[in-house]
């Protein structure tokens, strides 16, 4: 089983974000918040993209599920309140 906490340790590491909120119960389905100024020009598929790859082997393999939502930091700006952040 996976912790949420390693999986944002590893996101952290592997690109330069804002902010990383990730929470899962069962140890294999999570969900996230990433925020990173490397979405900036890049469609939602590529920034999830980018969020995998950080995860490397362990995306579909010990992490079965990663539900992601995204943002620049200007949309986290507009957004985040309405979150409750």
């Amino acid at each position: 089983m996976f912790e949420a906490a390693e999986i944002k340790r590893l996101i952290e590491q592997g690109m330069a974000c804002e902010f990383v909120e990730i929470q899962g119960d069962d140890g294999v389905h999570f969900t996230g918040i990433v925020v990173s100024a490397e979405f900036e020009g890049k469609p939602k598929v590529r920034q999830h993209q980018a969020v995998y790859a950080t995860l490397g082997k362990f995306m579909g393999n010990e992490i079965h599920a990663l539900q992601l939502q995204t943002y620049t930091p200007a949309k986290w700006a507009e957004v985040r309140t309405d979150l409750g952040f």
